[in-house]
């Protein structure tokens, strides 16, 4: 069965990411697609609509971004928001300017039609505004179906093609679901068919018209990601499945033991094990650019990778743990992207890579992820675990990976997650750990005056990773976890709590 999709066209709005989650909530499979993506390679795609994302250009402006008229013509429902109906507007011949007055936040929507988009909606709605420039007019055979009292047009159709100024994705619109259910559902005739199982379903099915009789390896790391990856392989093809663990010294505490108990002998997988340490640790000597350690960190597991292949002989699969959020942060989905950081698996690839790349949760969130992990009955000890980062620890030590702050690290984030998990607070936590730079502080012990490393605590709450808050976290949890660190751990005479937020920071300090 083709799988349905409605293509979310990225004009650089920061909702973007959030339209597609909306209809995946919904029950409705969708992507993010550039803006620059051919009328040609849409069609091919046999999309069931089509929606254009706000974004932050003015379309008068010289280089606003434009997608090919022709997507107007493909006689599927089409929606353009914010920035998106304002392209629409102008390229079907209306009248997009500067507005008097910019609308921004909680606006008093009033609906004219209520025939479709606005089935069942209030005459009055709030809905959440964020734009400059308005649609002042347009062509006599649109219908204006909304307005408000800075915006003559607040929505529109043609047939059906719909743009609305306002966003209906975010959730200080408050019926903005009822509106998107509308679309999806009346007007494009969309099924509520995509849901963790039926991803399971077409992922194993694709795996093995993707792999055929072919042979796989995994880097397995013992994460969500890889291990739902594993699973999802493992059902497909078998033992034609090899996971690789790669122990490069960079690891959580006990890591090894625990990926050996659950992969080899519960699950009962191919799985052989890298003693690498030596060979990375020695690679990221004097490396100190967060950037610089993850590419050599990548470039050094796809030549291990690469190796063992060799060994196990007729390998021409690497399957990798890639996910939406890794994509995103390197740039890899959008060229109106900016790279925040490239991860290992995306944006640290060699180009002379021998084996082709099989990526099959490379489309999802990080809590999709968890609910197809669930689905595939992997145990809750892997389920609920906290993110690791690709590079590993090198991605919380600041400046040079040394065998001193490894140890700091590794250490102080143990006892962070066991204190998190005594409290109660380790699974209202997305993640928690420690990091350690090159900082220096002064500390007394016994009566002696000493100089120590600077330990800083991280915890974050989040749904996708693509946002995030600092956890606060109760003093006395606080007080219980820098006592141990300082008491516990060599060479730490501080430690502090970050509670920044992301944006503008990122989960992972590197």
């Amino acid at each position: 069965m083709e799988k349905q999709l409605v293509a979310v066209m990225d004009f650089g709005g920061q909702y973007s990411h959030l339209i597609v989650r909306r209809c995946r909530n919904l029950g409705v499979y969708a992507e993010l697609i550039p803006h620059t993506t051919p009328y040609k390679t849409i069609k091919e795609m046999n999309p069931a609509a089509v929606i254009l994302s706000g974004g932050p250009s003015s379309i008068y402006a010289d280089g606003a971004p434009v997608c090919d008229p022709e997507i107007l013509n493909l006689g599927i429902p089409v929606l353009g928001i914010c920035y998106g109906a304002q392209l629409i507007a102008h390229i079907m011949g209306g009248d997009v300017n500067r507005a008097g007055m910019r609308e921004y936040g909680k606006t008093e929507l009033l609906v004219d039609d209520k025939t479709d988009l606005f089935s069942g909606i209030e005459d009055t709605e709030i809905v959440w505004m964020s734009h400059g420039d308005l649609i002042r007019s347009l062509p006599d055979d649109f219908d204006v179906i909304a307005h408000t009292a800075g915006s003559p047009v607040a929505a529109f159709r043609r047939n059906r093609i719909y743009g609305i100024q306002f966003h209906i994705e975010v959730v200080h619109t408050p019926r903005g679901e009822d509106m998107l259910k509308n679309f999806l559902f009346s007007i494009c005739g969309c099924d509520a068919d995509w849901s963790p199982e039926s991803f399971v379903e077409s992922a194993i099915r694709e795996i093995k018209e993707t792999v055929g009789s072919e042979k796989v390896i995994l880097g397995l790391s013992g994460g969500i990601d890889s291990a739902t990856v594993a699973v999802l392989i493992h059902r497909a093809i078998g033992d034609l499945l090899t996971c690789i663990y790669v122990d490069n010294g960079l690891m959580r505490k006990n890591e090894t033991e625990e990926i050996v108990r659950t992969f080899k002998d519960n699950f009962r997988m191919n799985l052989e094990v890298v003693d690498a340490e030596d060979r990375f640790l020695k690679r990221l000597r004097k490396i100190s650019d967060p950037e610089e350690k993850r590419q050599v960190i990548g470039d050094e597991f796809i030549r291990v990778f690469d190796e063992v292949a060799a060994r196990i002989r007729d390998v021409d699969f690497l399957a990798q743990g890639t996910i939406y959020p890794d994509r995103i942060e390197s740039a890899a989905t959008s060229d109106l992207a900016s790279r925040i950081k490239s991860h290992h698996n995306v944006g640290a690839l060699p180009e002379g890579m021998l084996l082709r790349l099989i990526e099959p949760i490379r489309d999802l969130y990080k809590d999709e992820v968890r609910a197809v992990a669930r689905t595939l009955g992997l145990p809750d000890s892997i389920v609920i675990r906290h993110p690791f980062p690709g590079p590993g620890l090198a991605a919380r030590i600041i400046g040079e990976v040394t065998p001193d702050k490894l140890r700091i690290c590794r250490d102080a984030s143990a006892i962070v997650e066991e204190e998190l998990r005594a409290s109660g607070f380790y699974d209202k936590t997305w993640q928690a750990f420690a990091m350690v730079g090159d900082d220096l502080a002064t500390g007394v012990l016994g009566d002696e005056r000493s100089l120590g490393h600077l330990v800083t605590i991280r915890a974050v709450e989040s749904v996708e990773a693509m946002t995030a808050d600092f956890v606060r976290l109760p003093c006395d949890v606080l007080e219980k976890i820098s006592s141990r660190i300082t008491n516990e751990i060599g060479g730490v005479t501080w430690v502090a709590y970050a509670i920044s937020s992301k944006p503008p920071s990122t989960i992972e300090p590197c």
